[in-house]
Parts: structure tokens; C-alpha cells; sequence
């Protein structure tokens, strides 16, 4: 399949490779940042342009990788009628693409992206379509590249949009913190990886709630204050703390 991209950040670059390592071709690269834009297109053998009044027709799929803010405006911009236009965002509407093309719908992969990795995650996708037609479309045109593909409605995505966030996101800010915390206490941050892999693994074989351990999931009032002791010279962390063993103690 012949395929424009527009947009040239992490989404745009992850999902660029990932066609034309399924054998279609990336017809074209579009974005204003010259410097990404002729980055990518060079990985992807394509052609750069960087106005959406020059791109060409030609392609048979039009994918707007670009920030959930920036949808509507490239949409109100693309006029490809007899196209398919999709975009890859989770809390966007599928009929912001509506003055696009008759046939628009959603590819959005439920996992987080960064182009500077070597390898690809697994990546599971959310498909919507404005029709039957252009749902079996997407269905099809992902099923070339991806293992696990469901549909979800505006409703249904954005509600894995906000779990994503919690899940990953937050998370990561946690890890952050507590990298920062360590390094500033001369303590291996290191140290806590097989802790941080074996946390996520048991997800794979039990619900969480019920893998629940520390001193909240105990009721270990002593532990918690000599913690909240530790944290009064950062008061993020001890707010953080506070709050998450709150909710802990709260749904035992």
C-alpha cells in the first residue's frame, strides 16, 4: 500500500518503520520541522514536503501522526476525496477527520512510542471507521503489521486513553521521582529493576488488587510514618505517598 504520513515526531517514525518493514511504501513525509521531516523521509526512502497543500494524492492511505491538539487543523487542511484518511490519536474524535475524506477512520496504538528505540514494542491497536468499509479497510490494512487489533468507539478509546495514562505515564513520573530520590541518597536506582520487572510480570497471571504487598497493604502505621519522615525534604514525593497509601488502605 502507498502511504503519506503526516507528522515526523515519535508516532510518525515508529509507525513509518513499521509499514515499510511489512513491505508498503511511504509514499511521502509531511510536516513543517525541516529537519525531521527530511530525517524520516530519509529512513523511510520517501519524498518530504512540508505543506499540506503540496502532498500528493497518489497514496492509497493518509495518516495524520500529530499532536491531538494539531488533528483539527491538518484536517481542515487535507483534501483527498476517494482516500482514506486515519488518525493516531486515542482522545480524538473519529469525525474530526470528516472534511477530509468520506472515508476516514482511527489507528491508534495503545502503547507508548519512542523512535529513538532499536527495537519495537508489541503494540496492540484500536480501529474506528465513519463505515463498514472503511473499518474493513483499517482491520486490513492493520492486520499486516499487527498481532492484536480491537475496535473501539470515541467513548471506548478515550476510556483506554485515560487507563494508559494512569498505567504508564504515572508510573513513569513514579519511577522518575524515585530515580531522582536515589541518586540524591547515593542509593543504585538499579537495584530496583528485577523489583520493577517481577511487579508488572505477576500482571500477566493475577489481578493486581489481590498482588497488593507494602506497609499500607498492612496497615503498618510505624513503617509509613518512618517513610513520611524520610520524605519531609521532598514534599512531592511525601504528597504522593501519602495520597497513594491512602487509597490503599481504602480498598483492602
Amino acid at each position: 500500500m502507498l502511504i503519506t504520513i503526516i507528522g515526523s515526531g515519535n508516532v510518525a517514525a515508529v509507525l513509518g518503520k513499521i509499514f515499510k518493514e511489512t513491505s508498503h511504501e511511504i509514499n511521502e513525509v509531511v510536516g513543517r520541522n525541516e529537519t525531521t521531516v527530511n530525517s524520516l523521509a530519509h529512513i523511510l526512502n520517501a519524498r518530504p514536503c512540508f505543506s499540506i497543500k503540496d502532498i500528493s494524492r497518489a497514496s492509497d492511505l493518509f495518516v495524520v501522526a500529530v499532536k491531538d491538539d494539531a488533528v483539527g487543523e491538518v484536517s481542515s487542511q487535507l483534501n483527498i476525496p476517494g482516500k482514506m484518511a486515519v488518525h493516531t490519536c486515542g482522545s480524538v474524535s473519529v469525525n474530526v477527520l470528516k472534511n477530509a475524506s468520506e472515508n476516514y477512520g482511527v489507528l491508534y496504538p495503545l502503547q507508548s512510542l519512542r523512535k529513538e528505540l532499536n527495537y519495537h514494542p508489541e503494540i496492540p491497536f484500536l480501529i474506528d471507521g465513519n463505515n463498514a468499509a472503511a473499518k474493513d479497510f483499517i482491520q486490513n490494512f492493520a492486520s499486516s503489521f499487527a498481532g492484536t487489533i480491537t475496535e473501539a468507539d470515541d467513548e471506548m478509546r478515550l476510556r483506554y486513553h485515560l487507563s494508559a495514562i494512569i498505567s504508564s505515564n504515572f508510573t513513569n513520573h513514579l519511577f522518575a521521582l524515585t530515580k531522582d530520590y536515589c541518586d540524591r541518597n547515593n542509593i543504585n536506582f538499579h537495584l530496583l529493576l528485577p523489583l520493577i520487572e517481577e511487579t508488572v510480570n505477576r500482571m500477566h497471571y493475577y489481578d493486581p488488587a489481590i498482588m497488593q504487598t507494602g506497609p499500607a497493604a498492612r496497615g503498618d502505621k510505624a513503617t509509613i510514618q518512618k517513610h513520611l519522615d524520610l520524605l519531609q525534604a521532598y514534599p512531592a514525593l511525601k504528597n504522593i505517598y501519602e495520597i497513594i497509601s491512602d487509597s490503599i488502605q481504602n480498598n483492602r
